[in-house]
């Protein structure tokens, strides 16, 4: 395409997002659905648009997606929310992983003949979620706070998870052996840096918010911080998307600590973003979201139907499992409708296609396998994710889910006893 007609599609594409988003406040059916289907028809399906046009924009162009969407998301976490998520969360993202890997790795083993080792590594490279799907799916949901927080925290530690454990896999095939003590601690030293990074430089750039905010057009000055520290965070070799959250997270809460102890050291008072700043934020997350999707879409490549069925049974046995994991994970008082929804928020996105290029470009056996099944998976854990969304809400596959998670939806008993206590009064008092 010219130049003109370019910028012509990229127009429309944005007005077309809002009239999706529009239709899902009305019928339900999620945008991301629709922008999918879209980047589907101009790239693989019509040969419009193809990924390598994009050069090394596009790589570079989904990592900024991706560290402002989980950056906006931090914000909108309160920390007692997330001191009752993280442990569920952590619990559910491991579990999550773990499974879908092995059963991934099974049905590789069974339907073709690559190695054990090649695969598990598909496996670890589709057992994460996918945070540019899933954030932007739940802020159009009704759903408890807890809920959304294990949903947002999910995606972002699976994603780095699955980034640690396939390059362990990649370089245990060039070694010979897998190190799993030497995986597991590379994992803990990763999540818990990265942490710590985006704590500090979160604080730090609180301090320093008061100063930022008197310079001209310095509103965009907040994500090109944050980009500085994903940057810094990756080149030490951690995760740079946690650190993203973490600093997310700690900027969000930021007046909620206890600086009295540091007044000696510090003058300044720690502040956080004002409503302007996350408004926009929140414009521009729109944006990337709708370029985001209709590239993941156009990155497909559908080259064989052999390739759809292993993936479909592949997508079908990670959404079916999800459903146990998340019966043990979550507490008891989650309504229903919230721990369906997290059940089918199984996505996979654009992180696994590029992890999916790595073996080919290594020259690992099998690559060309690993890499086409991938892109089929990411493509109908995306659909699936959007239509199952789309049907809980008032179709009959409700009331099958309701009844998957039977026992749910239980107040904790302090709440329940006050209820009682209130129902108690008030039939007296309407007696009397």
């Amino acid at each position: 395409m010219d130049v003109a007609l370019t910028i012509v599609v990229l127009g429309v594409l944005v007005f077309v997002a809002h009239l999706f988003t529009l239709l899902f406040n009305r019928t339900k059916i999620p945008d991301v659905l629709f922008l999918v289907l879209i980047g589907v028809c101009l790239g693989p399906l019509l040969g419009i648009v193809t990924p390598e046009k994009f050069g090394v924009v596009g790589p570079v162009f989904t990592a900024v997606t991706l560290v402002i969407i989980l950056f906006e998301a931090g914000l909108m976490i309160q920390l007692d929310v997330l001191r009752r998520a993280l442990l569920r969360t952590s619990l559910l993202t491991i579990l999550t992983f773990v499974f879908s890997t092995l059963a991934v790795g099974a049905i590789t083993l069974a339907l073709t003949d690559l190695s054990l080792t090649i695969s598990f590594l598909l496996g670890a490279i589709v057992g994460s979620t996918s945070p540019a799907v899933i954030i932007p799916l739940v802020r159009q949901i009704k759903m408890r706070e807890e809920s959304q927080a294990i949903l947002y925290l999910e995606s972002a530690i699976s994603d780095a998870l699955s980034i640690i454990v396939v390059f362990a896999f990649i370089e245990a095939l060039k070694l010979g052996e897998l190190r799993a003590q030497a995986v597991a601690g590379h994992v803990f030293a990763s999540f818990f840096t990265a942490i710590a990074f985006g704590i500090v430089f979160a604080f730090v750039w609180s301090l320093v918010l008061h100063r930022i905010r008197n310079l001209k057009n310095a509103i965009f000055t907040t994500p090109a911080f944050v980009f500085v520290v994903f940057g810094a965070v990756e080149l030490l070799g951690y995760s740079g998307y946690v650190a993203a959250l973490a600093f997310g997270i700690t900027l969000g809460n930021v007046e909620l600590f206890n600086v009295s102890r540091l007044k000696r050291f510090v003058t300044l008072e720690p502040i956080s973003l004002n409503e302007t700043e996350r408004v926009f934020f929140s414009e521009v997350v729109f944006l990337l979201k709708t370029f985001f999707f209709v590239y993941v879409g156009l990155s497909m490549q559908l080259t064989s139907s052999w390739f759809f069925y292993v993936a479909a049974m592949m997508t079908f046995a990670i959404f079916v499992l999800r459903i146990p994991i998340v019966r043990l994970c979550l507490h008891r008082s989650t309504p229903k409708l919230d721990a369906s929804l997290i059940a089918v928020m199984v996505p996979k996105g654009l992180a696994a296609a590029v992890l999916a290029s790595i073996p080919l470009r290594e020259g690992i056996a099998g690559g060309d396998i690993i890499q086409n099944v991938t892109y089929a998976v990411v493509l109908f854990s995306i659909v699936l994710t959007s239509l199952l969304t789309f049907l809980l809400t008032g179709t009959r596959l409700s009331r099958v889910y309701e009844g998957l998670f039977r026992g749910f939806g239980v107040p904790p008993k302090p709440v329940a006893e006050a209820q009682q206590a209130a129902e108690e009064s008030s039939e007296l008092l309407s007696s009397e």
